[in-house]
């Protein structure tokens, strides 16, 4: 069986992956868990969450990569596109695309050269998790009920776009969705997911290209 290491860059996609991902991915026989990123220490406390550097990514997935040495292991990231740290690995090169995607793209491959592993299987988020629940906003009723209006106003957000992807680092999906909703910031963990499973993964992967393609190579692991 296939055990699958998703290191991700907050408790909200460490919740999506578990109550979303793996259901889907452990009728495969793929085994899955999520660990968040760990930004630093102080006081002997380990800080997770949020990735301040790409530094402190690598070092936390190579610490990963040391610890199961199987051949059926694999390894994933969930980040976000939206304020990725200026020392990633081919930050330079992407910013002279025009695109998100054509960045996105640069970047990924050079993490996976980077990181040297051929278990690993790089994902940088367009932009961030958030796009993946515009990709419905009217479910957004599980969270919020009897709020029509605001929930109207994220689908004139979704209306703007072709894709939930393509909601850019201009004014970042999340930001846009804490604007109609300010609590969203404080309850998020929570919300994003309970959003994400009103809307379903055959949904999301249909609106989000990007995300698709990510599931598709998870799958092959099978």
């Amino acid at each position: 069986m296939i055990r699958l290491h998703f290191l991700v860059e907050g408790s909200t996609e460490q919740t999506f992956v578990n109550e979303v991902l793996k259901p889907e991915l452990s009728c495969l026989n793929i085994f899955s868990d999520a660990c968040l990123v760990k930004t630093g220490r102080k006081r002997g406390k380990v800080h997770k969450g949020g990735i301040t550097s790409y530094f402190k990514l690598k070092n936390d997935l190579r610490h990963w990569l040391k610890q199961d040495k199987h051949q059926e292991a694999r390894f994933t990231t969930m980040v976000d596109f939206y304020a990725l740290p200026n020392d990633f690995p081919g930050y330079d090169e992407s910013r002279r695309q025009t695109g998100s995607k054509k960045r996105i793209d640069i970047l990924e491959q050079q993490f996976r050269r980077d990181i040297g592993d051929s278990r690993f299987i790089p994902y940088i988020q367009q932009h961030e998790f958030e796009a993946l629940l515009f990709t419905e906003p009217t479910q957004f009723v599980v969270a919020y009920p009897e709020r029509e209006l605001e929930i109207q106003q994220l689908v004139a957000v979704r209306s703007q776009f072709v894709s939930p992807e393509d909601i850019n680092e201009n004014r970042a999906p999340s930001k846009r969705i804490q604007a109609i909703f300010p609590d969203y910031a404080k309850f998020k963990p929570t919300v994003g997911p309970l959003v994400a499973m009103e809307i379903g993964l055959t949904k999301m992967r249909s609106a989000n290209p990007h995300f698709d393609e990510w599931l598709k190579k998870l799958e092959q692991l099978a």
